[in-house]
């Protein structure tokens, strides 16, 4: 008798467990192709864990998805960083036209997923979620490494990377701590301009460009500059008053696939009464990095070697 009872409870017992089992390997498939909210620009999206059509119109999140080894069903293939050039010369991803003005019967046509934009498409939002979750990167001038956190933590969490992301994030700051240290050491004193098509804008503390000066620690030459995203109108004459010890040159021109900007048309005699010049400290920045990306783990990092190459 009293076999028969433990027999049947080991029955019970393994029957139970096995349920279990199946239950939360259920529960465990589910979690991998689930979904989760996350916050971005705009407000809160639910979006599918590990999607696996994803279309990125933001160059500087394109990066983030290539160093987590995602890639994607389209980009906008104008205007590609030399640095992301694999993805343009792949012909199984779609070529969604540029940053500002996407090809939507075509971003359609691919049934995506997910769908991350940039600010540039800020305003095609509405139009652009209809087709499928879209997440729009935070944007911080004010504070680049809190917007860069946020939009990896965002990415680690819809594709189970955080660890990789929060390794690289403490990487980066870690060498951005070093620079700055070595900035602080220096009296040198930089100003930023932007080139477009012969025209010059300036840029300072709390700009698109102003990691230079509220991470890096580098001192600004000029004070007081407009942070809109077009900077502050500025002339040869302005820039040789301000006379910084260095002078970082953005080529916008160049970066977009217009005429190079010509050395002599900032390194006229005005110019060259400058410290800056005089020490050969007019340094190019690489413009597609600074102007067409700027806000992932693989930009920022380049970002930071090329000012502490200058200094």
């Amino acid at each position: 008798m009293k076999k028969s009872i433990f027999l049947f409870a080991l029955a019970i017992t393994v029957a139970f467990t096995g349920c279990n089992n199946a239950n939360q390997s259920k529960a465990e498939g589910e979690g991998s192709s689930g979904r989760v909210t996350v916050t971005h620009e705009l407000g809160t999206v639910d979006v599918p864990v590990n999607p696996k059509r994803v279309v990125v119109l933001d160059f500087s999140q394109l990066e983030n998805l290539d160093f987590i080894g995602v890639k994607p069903v389209g980009i906008p293939k104008t205007g590609v960083p030399k640095y992301l050039s694999k993805y343009k010369d792949d012909d199984s991803i779609a070529d969604l036209g540029n940053l500002v003005e996407a090809n939507i019967e075509k971003l359609n046509e691919l049934n995506p997923d997910l769908i991350i934009i940039g600010g540039r498409l800020k305003d095609s939002y509405e139009q652009i979620s209809k087709i499928a979750p879209t997440i729009i990167p935070v944007w911080d001038t004010k504070d680049q490494f809190g917007a860069l956190e946020k939009n990896t933590a965002n990415l680690g969490k819809i594709f189970g990377k955080e660890k990789e992301f929060e390794a690289s994030l403490a990487a980066i700051k870690d060498k951005a701590a070093s620079v700055k240290e070595k900035a602080g050491k220096s009296d040198a004193k930089a100003l930023v301009v932007l080139h477009n098509k012969g025209r010059f804008s300036a840029y300072g503390s709390g700009s698109r460009f102003g990691l230079i000066h509220d991470i890096l620690g580098v001192q600004e030459a000029a004070k007081g500059l407009d942070t809109h995203l077009h900077g502050t109108k500025t002339s040869n004459e302005f820039i040789a008053e301000t006379n910084p010890d260095i002078l970082f040159v953005v080529d916008r021109s160049a970066a977009i696939g217009d005429t190079p900007l010509n050395k002599e048309e900032i390194e006229n005699k005005l110019i060259q009464r400058t410290n800056a010049f005089k020490n050969g400290k007019i340094v190019y920045l690489d413009s597609e990095t600074w102007y067409l990306a700027g806000g992932g783990v693989i930009s920022i990092d380049k970002m930071i070697d090329e000012v502490n190459q200058a200094l």
